[in-house]
């Protein structure tokens, strides 16, 4: 992700925490592998263990990183229907809850200039949360995601 908010796009608003993507999931995803590859060479109880204990090791990083994830698109969609309660007007306010999950998601980058518009788009073409970030002119950054 760009450094300057101002900067981010569809294109580059993706980001990759260091610490899980390129150390954490790989130690875990190779140690699933190497303890296989021993267990093969030398099978024992004990290497069949190893295997366990990778795996459950494997299933907890990625668990954790769900959670957060979970938690995050929770507060976004709070924090969106706030946001859309106070921009939208009525009719479309009383219109918020058809919205999915993830349009939802997806509206948080647009500036409150160009939310209503695309509010209605989200809601007339069913626009999924990939559509809606495409659509999207004036980017409003979140550089606050994990």
């Amino acid at each position: 992700m760009a450094n300057d908010p101002s900067s981010q796009n569809f294109s580059n608003h993706t980001r990759f925490d260091p610490m899980f993507h390129f150390f954490s999931l790989p130690v875990a995803l190779v140690s699933v592998i190497v303890a296989a590859v021993h267990a093969y060479h030398v099978p024992t109880l004990m290497s069949a263990w190893f295997i366990v204990i990778a795996i459950a090791a494997l299933v907890a990083v990625l668990k954790i990183r769900f959670y957060a994830l979970s938690v995050q698109d929770r507060v976004i969609r709070l924090e969106e229907r706030l946001r859309l309660s106070s921009v939208l007007q009525e009719p479309l306010r009383s219109r918020i809850g058809e919205l999915s999950d993830t349009q939802l998601i997806g509206l948080r980058f647009a500036s409150d200039a160009e939310l209503p518009a695309l509010f209605q788009r989200a809601l007339a073409e069913n626009l999924s949360r990939a559509d809606i970030k495409k659509s999207v002119t004036n980017w409003r950054a979140d550089s606050a995601r994990v």
